[in-house]
């Protein structure tokens, strides 16, 4: 299948989006996870401390990414409402590691990996501005390199 990520195109027989240690994660990681529960023809799977759910066509990534970016936009606007002067803003980033035979670290096909990071900026006027970046790390996608 052929996924797209705002551009950045790429070939992979799946991807897989990640909720590692629930009890932990934040609200909007539990709200970005539960909005793909209803992806057709996406299997979801159950573990000790994670959950994954796995897409294997390009229809149902579309409807992934898009159901991501209307929680995220939501986050992104819930900062107006409060009348306090805050900027919220994300971004996706990306990760891979190989070897020189094609494996990353645990011994697995090598794969990227998509994460989020959380930009708030809060200060108003006369203030000075206080950035912060969060990082989602209960929060992540996989996209599987090509298997033998």
């Amino acid at each position: 299948m052929r996924v797209d990520l705002f551009g950045l195109s790429m070939d992979t027989p799946g991807t897989t989006f990640y909720l590692w240690s629930p009890w932990r994660c934040s609200a909007l990681e539990h709200k970005l996870f539960e909005s793909l529960r209803a992806i057709p023809n996406a299997s979801l799977e159950a573990a000790a401390d994670e959950i994954r759910i796995h897409i294997t066509d390009a229809k149902g990534w579309k409807a992934a990414i898009q159901n991501l970016s209307r929680v995220l936009k939501g986050w992104q606007e819930e900062a107006s409402d409060g009348g306090k002067e805050e900027r919220r803003g994300w971004r996706w980033l990306l990760e891979a590691d190989v070897d020189a035979a094609g494996y990353d670290m645990q011994g697995e096909k090598a794969s990227f990996w998509a994460y989020l990071r959380l930009s708030l900026d809060r200060g108003g006027v006369g203030e000075a501005e206080k950035g912060e970046d969060l990082d989602l790390n209960g929060f992540g996608v996989q996209v599987w390199g090509q298997r033998e």
